[in-house]
């Protein structure tokens, strides 16, 4: 069964009727609509933990702070793969289960990420040892099996987000992100670019196959500098395998850095987007314990309306790591003006756009 994309989405909207339509198509509609009023603002693991708690029902750093949800939360499924009860960050699986479902029934928008261990070394997701693990994995490779056990895990959890009538939830399914750096097994030195792609189309061939028809497939390259057309095509699965193209760009060095690199970036993107009729999101993004009190408005902000992504999700806030806003930290007031844009969205400001 071919994916259904972006494209085909906006395609087919005037010519089938709601009911006809997947739940990614609606939720492609959804975003359309959505990226009209503004910007969304995302959180990775919002409900779970922040700075200075952990598992309180109800609780997130942003709504501490800003009295409201993120419009996007964010969930990662590493572990999922080896039957652990637990993700990479120690996270229950049924509470991430609960609470993406939480939030999709409060009108948010739902994106999950997933960091497998490696299946040939047995290693986390930053174990590139090897240069043959992907080719390991594929088809006629010797750990295809497990692969196909590891996906159908990962599938066996996805069909399990559905509302109180059976729906299931629309989701955006980042995999296999920051392909162009080599800290994955997926990454540019540790598998070919024929290998990265088939890997790409090996999972989405299989989940598709076991019917979720609620996944939107974002790419999601890392800050590069200096993307050209024929580099960026080196790795990107096709026009009718992506929906939403995502970029993962963070302030690890200086300022005036991250604005040119984030810069060169936004501009390829945004025009490659343009050309392949997607949306574009900034996937991950922030500034590690941030150390500048007036960062949020004065240097992302900017970036943000000149590039109008349609989201930017800041990592999870975690005791002594975090990207996010907090109560607890000395940018909650510049994060709340900025807050206070009309054009920077939280929850409340998309919940009854349909």
């Amino acid at each position: 069964m071919k994916p259904r994309t972006l494209l085909a989405a906006l395609l087919l909207l005037t010519t089938i009727t709601a009911t006809a339509q997947t739940p990614a198509q609606q939720l492609a509609i959804r975003l359309q609509r959505i990226q009209q009023k503004g910007i969304m603002f995302g959180h990775q693991d919002d409900p779970f933990y922040g700075l200075t708690w952990e598992y309180q029902k109800g609780r997130s750093d942003t709504r501490d702070l800003t009295g409201d949800y993120p419009a996007v939360m964010g969930f990662d499924l590493g572990g999922i793969e080896k039957g652990d009860s637990k993700d990479l960050d120690s996270v229950p699986f049924r509470l991430i289960r609960d609470e993406a479902l939480a939030h999709a029934r409060r009108g948010g928008i739902v994106t999950f990420s997933w960091h497998p261990r490696n299946p040939l070394t047995g290693g986390n997701a930053w174990d590139v040892k090897d240069t043959t693990v992907v080719r390991s994995i594929l088809p006629g490779g010797s750990q295809n099996a497990k692969f196909q056990t590891w996906m159908k895990r990962v599938a066996d959890f996805l069909v399990t987000l559905t509302d109180k009538h059976g729906n299931k939830i629309p989701i955006i399914f980042r995999p296999w992100h920051e392909m162009n750096g080599s800290w994955f097994w997926w990454g540019q030195k540790i598998c070919t670019d024929e290998e990265y792609k088939a890997l790409w189309n090996m999972l989405q061939d299989y989940l598709t196959s076991r019917g979720l028809d609620n996944l939107l497939y974002c790419y999601s390259p890392n800050l590069d500098g200096s993307w050209t057309t024929e580099r960026y095509l080196k790795r990107y699965p096709g026009d009718a395998r992506v929906d939403i193209i995502g970029e993962d760009a963070y302030q690890w060095g200086t300022e005036a850095d991250f604005i040119k690199l984030t810069n060169a970036d936004l501009t390829f993107v945004r025009e490659f987007a343009k050309e392949h009729n997607k949306l574009y999101v900034l996937s991950e993004c922030g500034y590690k314990n941030n150390p500048d009190s007036t960062w949020w408005t004065r240097v992302l902000m900017p970036i943000l309306r000149e590039y109008h992504v349609l989201y930017f999700l800041p990592w999870r806030n975690y005791k002594e790591e975090y990207f996010g806003p907090s109560r607890d930290e000395h940018s909650a007031a510049n994060f709340l003006e900025l807050y206070k844009q009309k054009d920077m969205l939280f929850l409340k400001d998309i919940r009854k756009v349909k």
